[in-house]
């Protein structure tokens, strides 16, 4: 019985590999059986089928059952990528399969070897064996062909093959993760040496290409049917996520869930690698919902709220089906009862890495200019005002952090795991999500604010550096008149963090809902085009439609135009390669522009000014070599003091706006509070507006120096009496 069931199985492992991938050794492999028809009369809770061509032998390790007692034959197809490319009908008797003529029922528990013909070799195409995560099956029918079932199939048995490589690779992960860290701690050292506008320009491609990251990572959370080779590039991305398997933390999440009255998920113990139990990585386009029930134990069915809240699975012989969240959980090796925690752990242990990180330079800075070996006014900024750049960073991170927690936190109320669980998930979902909206509220008074008394929003977002340092992040991409946009930004994350988390169990609805949503996206991308130049705009509107087509990818795995399978496997494979290349490029595009700007003796000077005139009110290092002895003079000829450093609209109060806006004129206090945000020597930028009578001044650029060298020779600005004639 043993060779017999081993024997149609490996013939079409030989046949099946006509298309299929490989690894180094060079291998073709199964780690699991699968029953593809209600009642099936053998089932395999484990099967492992691993092939090596240089040793002609297959090791196939099985547990299985089988209840049928009659004379059958076995209807195999072989198919790669949804192709047919073998099918055959053997009859048991004719090839001498003991146990299998007749077929009789037991149980078959040992593992064995079985030789492969040269032959069956022979016709192996080598790319069987190099191309990666092939989507290859053979699945078999056993018809009975006498007794009361003859011409039925009473059992069918299904066996994915692979060859062991894989698009998932730790080298991509640690090159993006690397990447993406390393620019946005440019962008902060360059902020920090003064360059705001090459620092906002690396900021803000660094955060696009997180971003896209991000939405590579949720494709793979969906709950619809992948092809093996999207399930693993997707898997490139899940550390953005915040899913990251360290195994002595898992073991306190495992603690900290079952200390709080949870009961934990054991899927990957139990697995073991793969030796005890069989787990279906579901990638066909099955209705899970149907499927689920039919093979669920009677218990679990009588309380049908287990099949949407309780992850894993599990039929009735044994074996796992994993999809959606849970399916990434699996194969990045996380219990998915521990994935919220996992993720939630991993995104606030990054803010203290941060915070550690932003004290240690200011102690660092603090250290090498008292010893002399850095002038006195390198990072000066930072250092006076290092606890706002701090707040402003950390709001930086929790705009990356957003995604993550709110689609863990949602997912998690479907699962709860324990009681403190769900009180975690309800707090930090609320927490993060009400700082955002927070922000995005502040971000628009501001805006407001300086319309009102400039007619230009860039005036105030971009003339003060505590309100730069701490609200930037979520308007200094945009263009200034586009503030408003964070809005929408922060709206389409909770509207496609529900969709994961609560359609899990309904792929269609999530396809449906992701074409919408990244449709809007990339209509509002291309009409309004919000971001900060044409460069940046073209980078993000690149990034829009890769993920719009990715929607449209996945509409299709749902199966529902019922196309053919072979249309399944080309749509996976082009999903892969159209976001590998679009990676690549935007991952070298980021890595050339940093390199540049880092090295160019002018960073500021690569990009051209912006039409906001945005660089116009910030404070630029390089803009203050020349400019200060002009305002100084400007500033004596206001009667402004030295300490002035601008404006202080990290506040709410309703007093007289234009009190509020000249309160460091008249007040030593008000000056010396603020003076640690700046050097001494900045000076306000020239509103557009002239604030006394609200409107626009017609002074020309050259009159305004005109002038201010006229009221430096007469500062009071009082026109001398002249001599009666």
């Amino acid at each position: 019985m043993k060779v017999s069931m081993g024997a149609p199985l490996l013939a079409a492992i030989s046949f099946a590999s006509v298309i299929l991938p490989a690894t180094a050794e060079r291998i073709l492999q199964s780690t699991s059986l699968n029953s593809c028809q209600e009642n099936s009369g053998f089932t395999a809770s484990l099967f492992n089928v691993v092939y090596s061509p240089s040793e002609g032998k297959a090791h196939v390790n099985i547990s299985a059952i089988s209840t049928i007692e009659a004379t059958v034959v076995f209807d195999l197809d072989i198919t790669a990528y949804g192709y047919s490319i073998i099918h055959r009908t053997i009859d048991p008797c004719e090839v001498g399969l003991a146990g299998f003529c007749p077929m009789i029922s037991g149980k078959l528990g040992d593992p064995f070897a079985l030789d492969v013909s040269p032959d069956a070799t022979s016709g192996i195409p080598q790319i069987a064996y190099d191309f990666p995560d092939l989507d290859a099956k053979v699945k078999i029918y056993i018809n009975a062909t006498d007794g009361p079932q003859a011409g039925q199939s009473v059992a069918c048995i299904e066996a994915s093959i692979s060859n062991g490589q894989t698009v998932d690779l730790v080298g991509v992960k640690w090159a993006s993760a690397i990447v993406a860290g390393l620019a946005l701690a440019s962008s902060a050292f360059l902020s920090g040496l003064g360059h705001t506008n090459a620092a906002s320009h690396v900021a803000a491609n660094a955060l696009s290409l997180t971003s896209y990251f991000q939405a590579q990572a949720m494709v793979g959370l969906v709950g619809i049917p992948l092809p093996p080779v999207v399930q693993s590039w997707t898997q490139d991305f899940q550390w953005s996520m915040g899913i990251i398997n360290v195994g002595w933390m898992e073991r306190i999440f495992t603690w900290y869930q079952r200390s709080t009255g949870g009961t934990a998920s054991t899927l990957i113990t139990q697995v073991d690698q793969l030796a005890t139990v069989s787990v279906d990585v579901q990638k066909r386009a099955l209705d899970l919902a149907s499927r689920g029930v039919a093979m669920l134990p009677r218990s679990v069915v009588e309380h049908g709220s287990n099949l949407l809240k309780r992850v894993n699975v599990q039929t009735d012989y044994g074996s796992y089906v994993v999809y959606g969240i849970q399916r990434v959980a699996f194969r990045a090796g996380i219990e998915s009862t521990n994935l919220f925690l996992t993720g939630l752990v991993f995104f606030y242990i990054i803010m203290a890495l941060t915070t550690l990180c932003v004290i240690a330079f200011k102690g660092f800075c603090e250290l090498v200019t008292k010893q002399g070996w850095l002038k006195g006014d390198t990072f000066l900024e930072f250092r006076n005002g290092w606890r706002t750049v701090l707040k402003g960073i950390l709001f930086r991170m929790s705009l990356i952090g957003h995604p993550a927690i709110t689609i863990l936190s949602l997912w998690e109320f479907t699962q709860n795991d324990s009681p403190a669980l769900m009180v975690l998930a309800v707090f930090f979902l609320l927490t993060l999500n009400a700082v955002l909206a927070w922000a995005a509220y502040k971000v628009i008074r501001i805006a407001h604010r300086s319309v009102a008394l400039h007619r230009n929003p860039a005036y105030i977002l971009f003339s003060d550096p505590q309100t730069l340092n701490k609200w930037g992040f979520l308007y200094i991409q945009f263009r200034a008149s586009a503030y408003y946009f964070i809005v929408p930004v922060l709206g389409y994350t909770v509207v496609k963090a529900m969709f994961i988390a609560f359609a899990q169990n309904s792929g269609l609805v999530q396809a449906v809902g992701f074409i919408l949503i990244e449709a809007g996206a990339l209509i509002a991308a291309v009409v309004l085009r919000p971001w900060m130049d044409k460069k940046t705009n073209s980078f993000n509107i690149a990034i829009c439609v890769v993920n719009f087509l990715n929607a449209i990818f996945l509409l299709i795995f749902t199966d529902v135009f019922d196309q053919p399978g072979l249309v399944t496997g080309v749509v996976g494979v082009v999903l892969w390669i159209l976001n590998a290349v679009c990676t690549l490029v935007l991952l070298l595009m980021l890595i050339i522009t940093t390199g540049i700007v880092i090295f160019h003796g002018n960073p500021d000077g690569r990009y051209k000014f912006m039409a906001d005139d945005r660089t116009s009110f910030m404070k630029s290092q390089s803009q203050l070599a020349t400019t200060t002895e002009l305002d100084a003079l400007a500033m004596t000829a206001r009667g402004e003091k030295p300490g002035y450093s601008g404006l202080d609209l990290d506040d709410d109060g309703d007093s007289n706006p234009r009190d509020s806006l000249y309160r460091g004129q008249g007040s030593g206090t008000d000056s010396t509070r603020n003076s640690h945000h700046a050097p001494s020597h900045y000076a306000p930028p020239r509103s557009p507006v002239d604030p006394i009578n609200r409107t626009v001044s017609p002074l020309s650029a050259s009159n305004i120096s005109i002038a201010r060298s006229q009221n430096s020779v007469n500062p009071t600005g009082v026109k001398p009496p002249t001599s009666p004639r």
